[in-house]
């Protein structure tokens, strides 16, 4: 969904229950094995309240954190300063960041961002993720890979994901995460998809 006042809503009444309150595990465990991605420009779509944006900003990346809210946003920044994180985080649309920000960021992370739109914008979404990357740039991505109907969170398949990325991306690295939250258990995927370099 593209309405901002929606998502400022969830995070004024608190009924955000995306938010873990921490970073994601899975995002954990990758950043602390030894083969984990060097550090670089990161941008992080979605961000909310920087759990995740943070966590990479630890890790020695630069990071930049995007979402609608500007609740989150007041939240993630005041979580920066609190921990002396260098990372700023702005209240943007994803879909206005092309503009910006092309080929700006060596790393895209996704995490609720790509459930919580539309299946519709789907293809633009990866459109965007694409142009914001550097050549050979890494989209980073845990997928929440159920299959209940409505949404959001809107659902999606393995194939589905696959089939969405294949032209822009190398799909191949993409495997069940193995230390989600106990709610996600079974239906989330860790993705390392390499951006190709661009066509048009």
């Amino acid at each position: 969904m593209t309405n901002a006042a929606y998502w400022e809503q969830r995070y004024q009444e608190q009924s955000d229950r995306w938010d873990l309150g921490e970073a994601a595990p899975p995002f954990v465990a990758l950043l602390n094995a030894p083969s984990s991605p060097s550090p670089g420009k990161v941008a992080v779509i979605g961000c909310g309240r920087g759990h995740d944006a943070l966590l990479f900003a630890r890790h020695g990346f630069e990071v930049t954190g995007f979402d609608f809210s500007p609740t989150a946003i007041a939240d993630a920044t005041r979580q920066a300063a609190s921990l002396d994180l260098p990372a700023q985080f702005l209240q943007r649309n994803i879909f206005d960041l092309a503009e910006e920000f092309p080929a700006g960021f060596d790393y895209v992370i996704e995490h609720t961002c790509f459930c919580a739109i539309a299946p519709a914008q789907r293809q633009a979404y990866v459109k965007l993720v694409h142009s914001i990357l550097r050549p050979g740039g890494e989209l980073i991505a845990l997928f929440w890979g159920h299959d209940r109907p409505g949404g959001p969170p809107f659902g999606v398949s393995l194939q589905e994901i696959a089939d969405l990325f294949a032209s822009k991306f190398d799909v191949s690295v993409i495997n069940p995460a193995t230390n989600s939250i106990e709610s996600r258990r079974g239906e989330e995927y860790l993705a390392c998809f390499r951006a190709f370099a661009a066509t048009d």
